[in-house]
């Protein structure tokens, strides 16, 4: 494959090099076009001249209009328009110019249309060297002349002689332009990608461990600086990207860890010795709660993945993972959007009302539709259970649905202890508030209730933000795209 140099330069002298000889075609053909009109201009003044000096001879015989040369003269003047002849019509030679020693070569086809009072002209060959003749009547001077034409000739020599060393000059022109293009091309397209090279080096050297770096490559141009702009800005996203799947990978890793760890020394501390059957259930209902919580920690990984998945709008998981950890139901596929608040309301009220939380619903008749019924349900489930969770004994937990042009609104509100000073951070991966601020270790969740809550909001277009309540408390908000 050539290189953008190699095709630039190839391209520019080729169009050049086209350029200039068409340029130079073009100027030839009108050299000669133009040579031949002057040419014949004076080869007709001649033969009129010629024909009113045959005819108008008081004495009555045909004699042309000449100079009284020498023989040197004559061959001085041998290009100009020197050949003149008067034939009969048929054929015979009646005059012809004195320094003509053999007569001009006759055409009996251009003698006859001449006869018809037209202008012919051919082109012949005499005396070695080409002619331009042209056949005259002289009916037009009279009946006395009705029967006789005059041929009128000159070389062509001079014309020939002129177009060729014109179609020398342009034709080294032409190699002159070409070799001239590409030198000049291939060093205007050198420093046209030399940029390129420089962006393409610095690139190269940037790896896993130097993602911080930055292209700082020269270029003089518009288009080059905003390629290394486009070029920076997608090694910070990368960087990003790689920084926060290496911390995810390590949550992961700890998270999963954990109750494997837990998994592992119970069951070791059971096969030390017999135990009673009540101590062997005692450690399975251990070892399931450490099963549970792997299953719920793996379902919510493959739900962000899948969630962030480009062009993924179809269901989460089946339909008994939606009624298990989506609890709308196995009917929440056919429900509308305030139906679907309304049951995952319900299902939760036993919760708050054993942490004696006010939960409310207000939820007005939207006419708006969501891409996925089950995700939307898990988005409402880990809002509220969110709420429930980090909110005090007395306090109140308002859910409201709504629409505005087009779009539906969830707004979640609770009267807790508020948020951080940096709410977003709440939506990364395995972020978990204070324990301590937590009814139960049971409750702390796994860490991704936020996140599937974020990817699947943002997988639909929408977005999610969350802040502190002036009166006190958070606030969660969730705004998504409507299909109808």
């Amino acid at each position: 494959m050539r290189s953008f140099r190699a095709q630039l330069t190839l391209r520019f002298t080729l169009a050049m090099t086209v350029t200039a000889v068409v340029l130079s075609i073009a100027s030839v053909l009108t050299l000669r076009a133009i040579l031949g009109r002057e040419l014949r201009e004076s080869i007709l003044n001649v033969a009129s001249i010629q024909a009113a000096s045959v005819v108008d001879s008081p004495d009555g015989a045909m004699h042309f209009h000449e100079w009284e040369l020498t023989p040197d003269e004559a061959a001085s003047v041998q290009d100009l328009v020197q050949y003149a002849q008067v034939w009969s019509e048929g054929g015979q030679s009646l005059l012809r110019s004195q320094f003509m020693t053999e007569d001009l070569p006759l055409d009996r086809n251009a003698l006859r249309e001449s006869h018809a009072g037209d202008l012919v002209w051919r082109e012949q060959r005499f005396a070695g060297a080409d002619i331009l003749s042209l056949y005259y009547s002289l009916a037009r001077f009279g009946p006395a002349h009705d029967q006789h034409v005059i041929q009128v000739a000159a070389p062509l020599t001079a014309r020939s002689a002129m177009v060729r060393r014109l179609s020398l000059f342009f034709a080294l022109v032409s190699v002159v332009v070409a070799v001239a293009s590409a030198l000049g091309s291939w060093w205007l397209a050198g420093r046209v990608v030399r940029p390129v090279h420089e962006i393409m080096d610095q690139a190269e050297v940037i790896g896993a461990g130097s993602l911080d770096t930055r292209i700082e490559a020269y270029a003089d141009s518009r288009e080059y600086r905003r390629l290394v702009e486009v070029l920076n800005t997608m090694l910070g996203r990368i960087q990003d990207a790689f920084v926060a799947q290496t911390r995810f990978t390590a949550d992961a890793s700890h998270e999963l860890r954990s109750p494997l760890t837990a998994l592992r020394g119970e069951i070791e501390v059971a096969l030390r010795k017999d135990r009673s059957p009540e101590e062997y259930r005692d450690v399975l209902e251990s070892n399931l709660e450490e099963i549970l919580r792997l299953g719920r920690i793996t379902e919510d990984l493959l739900m962000i993945a899948r969630a962030e998945a480009v062009g993924e709008v179809g269901p989460g998981g089946g339909e008994d993972a939606a009624a298990q950890h989506v609890p709308g139901g196995p009917d929440a596929a056919r429900a509308s959007p305030g139906e679907i608040v309304s049951t995952v309301i319900e299902r939760l009220r036993p919760q708050a009302a054993y942490r004696q939380i006010a939960l409310t619903a207000v939820t007005s008749r939207v006419r708006v539709t969501v891409p996925d019924t089950d995700r939307f349900a898990r988005i409402v489930w880990n809002l509220v259970d969110n709420a429930l969770k980090f909110s005090p004994v007395g306090s109140e937990v308002t859910v409201t649905l709504g629409s505005h042009a087009g779009t539906l609104v969830l707004t979640v509100e609770d009267t807790g202890p508020g948020l951080d000073d940096d709410p977003e951070r709440l939506f990364d991966r395995f972020v978990r508030k204070d324990r301590a601020r937590t009814p139960g270790a049971q409750d702390a969740g796994t860490g991704l209730g936020l996140s599937v809550v974020r990817a699947i909001v943002e997988g639909w277009g929408g977005r999610v933000e969350a802040a502190n309540r002036a009166e006190g408390g958070a606030r969660f908000r969730v705004e998504i795209p409507g299909e109808g």
